[in-house]
């Protein structure tokens, strides 16, 4: 079974930083990217990821279809890490899921990364510690990633959070 880390922060927090320094020597490490270049700012935010991770991993680009992905990596991986949540049910959201089927596919994802061999280290935001949003898309895009968040941390056997780059261990 694979073990489960959560590493969760704000914005600019360092989260996918230390992210990166988690899979320690594996030797084959997944790395599944879930944000979509839809404009030239995110590219070039996708450009500096991209060039921040070894040479060696594998990239997986997968901004829904999480448990297809996950059933075509299979076991051929030491260490897999999602990064990140929180842009995965953004795609969701705008593409018209309801909060429900969000549940239902996070849920199953994160039950098949739990059978994994590999170590699983699964990135997001803390979207809980800012001010209320004005939009009614604001509020459900918050209140669904933190559902979410609850979910995997509930999961997780490890789980960091991040503030200034600095990690707190929370749970493991």
């Amino acid at each position: 079974m694979g073990k489960i880390t959560l590493v969760l922060g704000g914005a600019r927090s360092g989260k996918s930083t230390y992210a990166l320094s988690l899979p320690g020597k594996k030797k084959k490490v997944a790395f599944i990217a879930t944000g979509e270049g839809l404009d030239r700012e995110m590219r070039e935010r996708i450009l500096k990821h991209q060039k921040a991770r070894p040479k060696d991993w594998k990239t997986f680009e997968e901004p829904r279809d999480l448990t297809a992905l996950i059933a075509r990596i299979g076991d051929n991986y030491g260490c897999i890490i999602v990064d990140c949540l929180t842009l995965l049910i953004s795609n969701l959201i705008l593409a018209k899921d309801k909060e429900k089927t969000i549940r239902e596919k996070c849920a199953a994802w994160l039950l098949q990364l739990e059978k994994k061999k590999a170590k699983i280290i699964l990135v997001a935001n803390e979207v809980g510690l800012g001010i209320v949003p004005l939009t009614k898309l604001g509020r459900d895009f918050r209140d669904v990633a933190g559902r979410i968040n609850q979910l995997a941390a509930q999961e997780a056997q490890e789980f960091y959070l991040i503030a200034a780059g600095i990690p707190l261990k929370i749970k493991g």
